[in-house]
């Protein structure tokens, strides 16, 4: 068995394992809530860490923070901002609705780093100087997920633009057949097909814009319902300021402390801008699998990279495992999104009591996105290889390319052209050349797959 030591809080003695950095109330988290096992994500503990180190600083700046205690706090938050003490976060999501056990779980980290050169320095009366959890933990989400936004999922989105917008630009001479309701339509040229992926793709980094906007307004300073009882009236300000110091990010005290404790409305309008990108790579995932489908019997348009063996019976069976992948994530994220706005909410009077778990949900659900974006970009879209042979015979036999004759013979007699054409198995020209009074190069002109991928009105 480990060994133990006691530690005391305001509820009384407990003991916690020797090595531990935490407290008792750290503790009595760890035993009350066995429910997932899942820890906080690491982002989230240490955007905590950024909050405690730019408090100690403005509380140093504002005199009510002896400038030793306030040095040792920022050091020991630096180390856990780094990641240097990781393992001793052990409080997990489900945990008590304010986060209160995760930012005790922080205080008491730092005060025990910060208290190693013979300093008395406490969680509650030092480290949380000037803050409630209730102010802290939204103020977190913000922090975290605009961090992650910015350094991880839009640099991630933009690669996976320039990837599609490369490929399309070395595809654009590729014309192939269109399909509606799966069904065979007018043709376009594959840079037109990547090209919407690539605008559903650059839309989504334009809406993550946007509501990063809400994301850089804080809760900090309104400390526990939202009239900053106990935080000095500067305080609000200069921790915004600092943190805008630390992360190169532009925060500000949000107009309404109460709002941005009772409800989470920003972080569920990026959750909902997560799960409309979800619905973007799902569409894409997809899109990738059925071109990909075959190689024989299905539509074999195009062959992603071979990456591993695709069945434990069937030799030879190569699946489009990185589109599956990504598809996965896409539905997941969904999934996390109706546990937000689940838990958006519920606030109730001057205090949401879901925060952990949207905390934890944008966290992964960023991180889902992040990573699928770059694996489509890198194991799917910059290397699959166009099989040209199959999209040539099926546009060439198209009877939907009679469409661009309905300016010239109507819309009825186009009809039959295509329904003769198809029952036969015959080229529309062929057909049409038989049924119309049009010379074959007039028609060659006018069915030119090339040419009406551009639009307009055949003349």
């Amino acid at each position: 068995m480990s060994k133990m030591r006691k530690e005391h809080d305001s509820m009384g003695e407990l003991e916690v394992p020797a090595d531990a950095l935490y407290g008792a109330q750290t503790q009595r988290a760890v035993n009350n809530f066995q429910v997932s096992g899942q820890p906080m994500p690491a982002a989230f503990i240490h955007a905590i860490a950024r909050i405690k180190l730019a408090a100690a600083q403005v509380n140093a700046e504002l005199g009510l923070l002896d400038p030793a205690r306030a040095d040792a706090i920022s050091t020991a938050a630096e180390a856990v901002i780094r990641g240097e003490h990781d393992e001793h976060f052990p409080v997990e999501v489900f945990q008590t609705g304010s986060g209160t056990s995760s930012n005790m779980n922080v205080n008491e980290v730092i005060a025990t780093l910060a208290s190693r050169e013979g300093l008395e320095v406490g969680p509650n009366d030092h480290v949380n100087m000037g803050q409630s959890s209730n102010d802290v933990i939204p103020t977190v989400i913000h922090v975290a997920a605009a961090l992650e936004l910015t350094g991880r999922l839009r640099p991630a989105l933009v690669h996976l633009r320039e990837t599609i917008d490369a490929r399309a630009a070395e595809l654009d001479g590729v014309v192939k057949t269109g399909r509606t309701h799966l069904m065979d339509a007018m043709p376009l040229r594959m840079s037109q097909e990547l090209g919407a992926w690539s605008s559903q793709v650059g839309q989504a980094i334009e809406r993550f814009d946007a509501a990063q906007v809400r994301l850089c307004r804080l809760a900090q300073g309104g400390t526990a319902v939202g009239t900053g009882i106990n935080a000095h009236p500067e305080f609000a300000e200069r921790v915004a300021a600092h943190l805008s110091a630390q992360t190169g990010l532009t925060f500000a005290p949000n107009d309404s402390f109460f709002a941005s404790l009772a409800a989470q409305d920003a972080a569920v309008e990026l959750s909902g801008q997560l799960k409309g990108l979800a619905c973007a790579i799902m569409k894409i995932a997809n899109d990738l699998r059925w071109m990909n489908s075959g190689p024989l019997a299905g539509l074999g348009e195009i062959e992603l990279e071979a990456l591993q063996p695709g069945s434990s019976i069937m030799p030879g069976k190569v699946n489009p495992v990185i589109p599956e992948s990504a598809a996965q994530a896409a539905a997941q994220v969904i999934g996390l999104d109706a546990a937000v706005t689940v838990a958006g909410q519920s606030g109730s009077f001057q205090l949401n009591v879901m925060l952990p778990l949207v905390a934890h949900n944008l966290l992964t659900a960023i991180t889902l996105m992040s990573n699928t974006a770059r694996l489509l970009a890198d194991r799917a879209i910059a290397t699959f290889k166009v099989r040209e042979e199959n999209l040539a015979g099926p546009l060439a036999r198209n009877p939907i390319l009679v469409t661009a004759l309905n300016s010239v013979i109507g819309y009825n007699a186009a009809a039959a052209i295509a329904k003769a054409a198809y029952q036969a198995g015959r080229p529309i020209i062929d057909v049409a050349e038989e049924q119309t009074d049009l010379s074959r190069e007039e028609l060659e002109r006018l069915l030119d797959p090339a040419a009406l991928t551009r639009g307009g009105i055949p003349q």
